[in-house]
Parts: C-alpha cells; structure tokens; sequence
C-alpha cells in the first residue's frame, strides 16, 4: 500500500490481499503483470508480500489504515492537477486481485465494505479493480441479499487487454446500483479492440500501453480513436501511459520516460487526462 503514488490517475494504492489466480497477463505463457514480476523479485523475503504471486495472501488492516489518510478534496496536487477537485482517489488491489477465488465473500464485507462505508471510509473514493468482474458482481448481489447496498463510494472497474476480455464488461454492469460509477481500464492495450457497444454503459475510460522487458507495441491511433469515441458519448477519458513499443502510422516513436507516462512528451491530442466529476 502506498499513501502516495506515481500512478496517474489516483493518489494512493492499498491491497487488502496480495497475490493472484492469474490472468492473460501472467499464466503459463506469458508473466508481464508488473505485480507478478516484484512478487518474483520479493515474495517470501519482503514483509507485505505473498509468499508467492500465486498464493493469495490476506492482509487485514490495510484498509483500516488507509481510512485514516488526510481528504484531498480542495488540495492542490501540483504534480496530478487533473485530480484537483476531488476526494482522495485510493486504488484497490493494484498488486493483487482480491476477487481471486480463495477470498471469501466474508472477508471481503469485513476488510473492504466496512471500512469503506466508515466515518473516515466515507471522506475518499475508492477504485477497485478487478479481472473477475463475474465474481464481483456475485459479491454485489450477495452484499444486497443481506441487506447491504454497494456503496457509492467505490468505483467497479475491470481491465480489458484485448478482444477476447471484453467479455468481463457485461459482468462488471451488474456490480452495483444506479449510482455506481463503473469504469474500465483498457491497459496494457495489445491489440485492435471494439468498445463501441460498451461505452454508452461505462462511466470512464482508462487507457494505456504495455511497458517493462516484452512489451508488445502500442498503435497511437488506438488513442486518437478511442478519444473520439469517448467524446461522442461524452465520457470522460485518462491516457494513462503510452508504454515503451509506441507506433503511429509512420514508424516508431521514442520517448525519454521509458514508459511513455510524461504527458509532456505526447502529442498534443492525446494528452487527455479526465476523470468523473463527482
């Protein structure tokens, strides 16, 4: 968990559990989730990790903790202006997928949903994401069998790499209520992906490249593209990086920021950086 953090679209991460059941970015083919490669690097050897990134780990407390954390909203944040304006936005399991199988239902109403919904839970927003929006949204409606609505404060999110995984949207739409504000992160883009009959349903877009040793290129028209789009729906779009094998139509481009996340290095159409208003 980290008070602060350089991720462009929040002020702060806390992982209620550590480690994960895996997904397209980290099985037996492939091992380019950056939380699976420092579980490589300090599983087993550094407190606050899983002792491997396939060992789902509780960590109760955490969120606890990050309840206590000063309110942002009215603070300037010099280096994230685009945050201005709103309540500390704290990142859900960016090292872990606290949807993974083997975290009940039970621990989940305890750690996160308690504290969310406290005296100080309530002054922060709270962005989970999750590759398994299916069991989110089991845990939603389990939540709501016993009496308890998802609260507004968390934000549903679920990533999406490639075409195949689009498939976790229609799950991630029955997380909540009306009020729930559902978000997808399409990061790392790998490939031509088709969001057009998604993003009339979606409160916010994240996007970005692939970055780190492996990274498979990332096409700058599928920013330009996906800009458009978003603004005929009006929904509010955050380029996040542009990762470190970036093209456009006429070759490579190259960047001094090695993950391509320096906005002032973009083109100037692409440098959109929104959020939802709330």
């Amino acid at each position: 968990m980290s008070k602060n953090t350089t991720i462009q679209w929040c002020d702060s991460t806390v992982n209620p559990t550590m480690g994960c059941d895996g997904c397209e970015l980290w099985d037996r083919n492939r091992k380019s989730c950056y939380a699976g490669i420092l579980h490589m690097r300090f599983g087993g050897a550094t407190k606050g990790y899983a002792p491997s990134f396939e060992e789902v780990t509780l960590f109760p407390g955490r969120m606890a903790e990050a309840t206590r954390w000063p309110d942002l909203r009215g603070k300037n944040r010099s280096d994230k202006p685009w945050l201005n304006g709103l309540h500390r936005l704290i990142f859900v399991s960016d090292m872990s997928d606290a949807l993974s199988k083997v975290v009940s239902f039970d621990y989940l109403k305890d750690e996160v949903i308690a504290n969310v919904t406290s005296e100080q839970g309530r002054r922060h927003h709270w962005l989970w994401l999750t590759k398994r929006p299916k069991r989110m949204a089991e845990f939603s409606a389990w939540l709501k069998d016993r009496g308890i609505e998802w609260p507004s404060n968390v934000w549903a999110g679920t990533s999406i790499t490639n075409q195949r995984t689009i498939s976790r949207i229609k799950h991630l739409l029955n997380v909540g209520d009306e009020e729930t504000i559902r978000f997808l992160s399409v990061e790392p883009q790998v490939e031509e992906i088709d969001l057009d009959e998604w993003l009339p349903k979606a409160d916010w877009i994240i996007h970005g490249g692939e970055s780190g040793h492996g990274a498979r290129p990332f096409d700058l028209r599928w920013a330009t593209s996906l800009i458009e789009r978003c603004r005929n729906h009006d929904l509010p779009y955050f380029l996040k990086q542009l990762g470190s094998q970036v093209v456009d139509g006429s070759g490579w481009l190259s960047f001094e920021d090695n993950h391509a996340g320096d906005w002032e290095e973009w083109p100037k159409s692409v440098r959109v950086r929104e959020l939802p208003r709330v």
